[in-house]
């Protein structure tokens, strides 16, 4: 999608009733999500197929979406991620639109991508940890959703 219909798409939606605006919302939700997930995915230099498989049914999963939806949203979100020059655009709406419950959760599905090859990189762990700061998660609250994460990731390697 170019700025322009980027742009053309905002504007019309800011000029319809509140529930579209609340649809504009979610859209941006979604897609700062979607933007992190996919940094998570790439920032190691090897994107694995089991981390975009993983991607995918997170979002599927986190937003309620079809498969096809969630592959558009991957889209987009890939095309954010190599736009944005820091995390923050992000971490922001995600901070305006989450509780702290919902911040966790993205911090647990970064974790859940970084870790779906196995094999947890040094850059990984940093994005997690920096996301998680930006997002207001605790470092207690971090470290227990990775563990969680990793016994997770460990019990179905050996199922």
């Amino acid at each position: 999608m170019t700025f322009w219909n980027s742009f053309k798409d905002l504007v019309g939606r800011m000029g319809g009733d509140g529930a579209e605006v609340g649809d504009f919302r979610a859209d941006e939700l979604q897609l700062a999500a979607a933007a992190l997930l996919v940094h998570a995915a790439v920032i190691d230099g090897n994107t694995a197929d089991d981390e975009l498989k993983k991607l995918t049914g997170l979002l599927q999963e986190r937003f309620a979406l079809s498969e096809s939806d969630a592959d558009r949203l991957i889209d987009e979100g890939k095309s954010r991620e190599r736009d944005a020059v820091d995390l923050y655009r992000f971490t922001s709406v995600l901070c305006r639109e989450l509780d702290q419950d919902g911040r966790k959760r993205i911090v647990e599905m970064l974790w859940e991508i970084v870790m779906a090859d196995g094999e947890l990189h040094e850059f990984e762990d940093n994005l997690v940890w920096r996301v998680a700061e930006l997002l207001g998660v605790s470092a207690r609250d971090r470290i227990t959703l990775k563990k969680a994460v990793a016994a997770r990731v460990a019990s179905e390697a050996e199922a």
